[in-house]
């Protein structure tokens, strides 16, 4: 039996400002599926999964703040591991594998793929698992690697030095992000692209976290999860491992870690409201506001606008934007929920401290947002279009367009949608964040 985890974790700056925080750079729906619908980087390769016949059950390990945004865009059938906070590859790898044995029961022998969720490839790349199962199956390694046939001498990818024979073959040497020269260099040697795809028997994992994190229950691992180190499975397993093996995909491939490798998988030069003069070249506009935006003699540019903020970048010049994302200091404006979604409209502070929030929100029919109080802000809901039912310290109020609730500071309430549900929500208080929330089952 295989079990295939993706992984769906990120902070989403690469993509600034279309990602941020909670939205990262695999939700954002940047290109077409099968019937020319948009879709996401995350819903490509659950889709392609499925497509490629892998006989498996998919999981996706993601933090707290994404998982809502994993159901929305999978549906609430897709098993979701969630993370109690976020400390990188190798924690989320070894929860996982936790959450495989104590709470599903599965056997040691059972194979785990980890699949990133942001790769972009053919179907083909996915069909390979197989490969990698019956490779596990065999021991021929305590993990097996998918490589990648290099197609230019990259700076931004890892490397892998396989020894001679046929596949799968031994890795000997990992090199991670070397210059152009030296890139071309390993190639010249037979080097292969690290793909992230990766398998090993389950009871590999679980040999780990007896060193690591030895626990008697799957609660006890989330309570305890903190206790492990922040770093990469890569650092901490794959370089220290002596018996380590890859296998070879030839086909199309890329990691879309940054504006330059999206835009060019983009159906086009712009999405969104967008007017593109047809003097620019190789130059992609992205537009999520409702306000248009016109680009006349540009070149080699990338322009995205989000209620997160603008960017204009030279495409080249736009993988170094992490330091300069770093520095800025701002919630998180929009957001994708289970729910539906919102977006931060305004932000206003008063001269005597008190601020007020504006956000635009949807529900969708049929969904409800969590029974929840907020001890430091008041709420105002204005009803813009749809039709729901209110819960409010225990009355049930019937809304429509152009209904008007205030919600006082401490009041529980629960809102669900009968139809789509658009209402402005306006937030005033002292002090107004996302962790200002306290959720029950249902209303005392």
């Amino acid at each position: 039996m295989m079990h295939v985890i993706i992984l769906s974790g990120g902070s989403g700056i690469r993509l600034w400002p279309l990602s941020n925080r909670v939205r990262s750079k695999q939700f954002l729906k940047l290109f077409r599926d099968t019937k020319g619908e948009p879709c996401s980087g995350i819903q490509r390769v659950y889709r392609q999964l499925r497509e490629a016949g892998v006989a498996a059950d998919i999981s996706v390990s993601t933090g707290a703040d994404q998982a809502g945004m994993v159901r929305s865009q999978l549906g609430e059938e897709v098993a979701v591991i969630t993370e109690p906070e976020r400390r990188d590859t190798f924690p989320a790898i070894l929860l996982a594998s936790l959450n495989l044995a104590l709470t599903r029961k599965c056997g040691g022998d059972d194979v785990v793929a980890i699949v990133p969720a942001d790769t972009y490839a053919d179907t083909e790349y996915y069909r390979c698992l197989s490969k990698l199962e019956r490779a596990v199956c065999e021991k021929t390694a305590d993990i097996l690697l998918m490589g990648v046939e290099p197609t230019y001498p990259s700076a931004k990818y890892g490397y892998m030095i396989m020894e001679e024979g046929a596949e799968p073959r031994r890795v000997s040497r990992f090199i991670e992000k070397p210059g152009e020269k030296a890139a071309a260099e390993l190639i010249a040697q037979g080097a292969v692209w690290n793909g992230g795809i990766f398998a090993f028997r389950l009871e590999y994992m679980l040999e780990l976290a007896e060193r690591y994190l030895p626990v008697s229950s799957y609660d006890e691992a989330l309570a305890r999860y903190g206790q492990l180190k922040k770093t990469s499975f890569d650092y901490e397993v794959l370089e220290h491992s002596g018996s380590v093996a890859a296998v070879t995909y030839r086909g199309p491939w890329k990691d879309l870690g940054t504006w330059n490798t999206v835009t060019e998988q983009m159906d086009g030069p712009s999405m969104g409201n967008v007017t593109l003069a047809d003097t620019c070249r190789n130059t992609h506009v992205l537009n999520e506001l409702s306000i248009p935006v016109m680009a006349m003699g540009l070149k080699d540019l990338v322009i995205a606008a989000s209620a997160d903020g603008i960017l204009v970048a030279d495409k080249a010049e736009s993988s170094y934007i992490k330091p300069l994302v770093d520095g800025i200091r701002q919630r998180p404006m929009q957001e994708e929920r289970a729910w539906g979604e919102y977006r931060v409209l305004d932000m206003v502070s008063f001269q005597d401290g008190t601020k007020s929030l504006t956000k635009q929100i949807c529900i969708r029919a049929g969904q409800a947002i969590s029974c929840q109080r907020h001890k430091m802000r008041d709420e105002i809901w204005m009803v813009a279009d749809g039709t729901g039912e209110l819960l409010l310290d225990g009355k049930l109020l019937a809304v429509e367009r152009g209904s008007t609730v205030k919600i006082p500071a401490g009041a529980w309430h629960r809102l669900r949608a009968e139809t789509d549900l658009h209402l402005i929500e306006v937030q005033i208080g002292g002090e107004l964040t996302e962790e200002d929330i306290e959720r029950c089952e249902q209303i005392p």
